[in-house]
């Protein structure tokens, strides 16, 4: 079956990331440059297998719609950006390294942690995503969908598909906001300090961009639904727009 094997890809897919980041902190750790020559050496070589295996997936799901196409291209991206940051990290590692070169090469591990940060957040992201698609091709397969004649799968089936479809949607927003808290911690506090303001001048229901407006922060909304998830926040649909209110002012 062809979701069998694209299953298989995205499995081999995760292992290889989680293999790439249990060695990723160790450049940082290692002072002897032979031993980081390997290490980054090493890391080239998982995301060479990586790149690979993304091609296979997107031959195999790029059918499936231009989102799933979307997020291979991404991630394929992202796994280019870093090939090229570890080809610049041999290039200096390969030869001894004179007193000169040493603050080329902090700069390019600095240059590395930061973009790090991205690509890991990329890469898990996008393999998420495509589970999930994975997991209804095997579905499509299994009802045997043909043209018109399509098959309805039991109700049960279907709320247990919505009840997992909504706990994806929480757990990435909960992983953007848990990016956004890493990377930018002041724009947390700033969204939180906005969402207050706007109680404090009478306003108890506050909808996204009037928080971005006043905290100067784009995309409030991602961070909003993180502290919702979290209980800092409490959520409603009004008008069919989603409108916040902090707890402490419940």
């Amino acid at each position: 079956m062809k979701a069998e094997r694209v299953k298989e890809l995205i499995e081999e897919l995760k292992l290889l990331h989680r293999q790439f980041e249990s060695t990723f902190p160790r450049l940082y750790e290692e002072g002897n440059t032979d031993t980081m020559y390997e290490l980054v050496k090493r890391l080239y070589s998982t995301v060479g297998e990586k790149m690979g295996i993304l091609s296979e997936v997107y031959r195999e799901m790029a059918p499936l719609g231009e989102e799933v196409e979307g997020v291979i291209m991404e991630v394929q991206r992202v796994e280019h950006q870093m090939k090229f940051r570890l080809e610049e990290l041999m290039g200096v590692l390969s030869k001894p390294l004179s007193y000169s070169e040493r603050p080329k090469l902090k700069i390019l591990l600095d240059r590395l942690t930061h973009f790090h940060r991205i690509y890991d957040y990329t890469v898990t992201r996008a393999i998420q995503t495509l589970t999930k698609e994975a997991e209804g091709l095997e579905f499509i397969e299994m009802m045997d969908i043909k043209g018109e004649n399509q098959k309805k799968p039991p109700t049960s089936i279907i709320r247990k598909l919505e009840q997992i479809d909504d706990l994806e949607k929480k757990l990435e927003s909960l992983i953007r906001f848990t990016y956004r808290l890493y990377a930018h911690p002041a724009d947390v506090h700033k969204v939180e300090d906005a969402l207050k303001a706007w109680h404090r001048m009478g306003l108890l229901w506050v909808e996204e961009r009037n928080v971005e407006k006043l905290s100067g922060v784009k995309n409030a909304g991602e961070i909003l639904e993180g502290l919702t998830l979290i209980g800092v926040v409490e959520r409603k649909k009004r008008g069919g727009e989603s409108v916040y209110r902090h707890r402490s002012f419940s």
